[in-house]
């Protein structure tokens, strides 16, 4: 089974869905399943030194109050999924393109899940600028990446075609919002929603592998 998960790394709704549907996944232990990540950015016109949060926050809600409002229940629902988010403390949203990228290299290795666990982690517990190239080395090192191929990869264009693509494809299928999650390409659900709504899907897309994997099973 196959799950496309498009987020973005600086949403916090795009946190807590990846966590319930981990949640998820521990009451089917024994399912087959590939996640992909694939790059969905919100702010895809942001500069690429990216912006100083409190301006942002002024400029997407209208002023610090109504921000600390809506944070306040973001922060609230991540702690009884146990994700201790301090929104509070960062101080400039990134552009997020290099970190897409990073996760797309750090999939070749088939370490995907760990890169993006560790971008997630950086922005929204250590506060840290995850559109800041030294910053995306330091995390590359962490999930065992080569720190002299992940270099060259940042300061080159490679996969910013294929990111914007990707992109582009989402749009197309009419997804507007992060996250979103997609089962073997036929089932969608969107938004962080709780674990118990992931099991139908979880399902219904285990019916459809099961009869292949019978079908191709070889006899004793």
């Amino acid at each position: 089974m196959i799950v496309e998960i498009y987020s973005d790394l600086i949403c916090p709704w795009c946190y807590i869905g990846k966590r319930r549907l981990e949640l998820a996944l521990a009451e089917r232990p024994r399912l087959p399943l590939e996640r992909r990540w694939q790059p969905y950015e919100l702010n895809p016109d942001m500069a690429p030194a990216g912006i100083d949060r409190v301006a942002y926050l002024a400029a997407k809600f209208g002023g610090i109050e109504r921000a600390r409002q809506v944070y306040g229940v973001i922060e609230e629902t991540a702690a009884k999924d146990g994700i201790p988010i301090r929104l509070d403390r960062i101080r400039r949203t990134p552009n997020t393109l290099a970190a897409h990228r990073l996760v797309r290299l750090a999939g070749r290795s088939g370490l995907a899940d760990v890169m993006t666990d560790l971008l997630f982690d950086a922005y929204f517990i250590e506060s840290l600028d995850i559109g800041d190239r030294d910053v995306l080395l330091s995390k590359a090192a962490q999930a065992g990446l080569d720190p002299d191929l992940t270099r060259d990869y940042l300061a080159s264009n490679l996969d910013v075609a294929a990111i914007r693509a990707t992109e582009s494809v989402a749009r197309q299928l009419g997804i507007q919002a992060v996250p979103c999650f997609i089962f073997n390409r036929r089932y969608a659900l969107a938004g962080a929603q709780e674990p118990t709504a992931f099991m139908p899907l979880l399902d219904l897309a285990a019916e459809e592998v099961e009869p292949v994997a019978q079908q191709v099973t070889p006899r004793a």
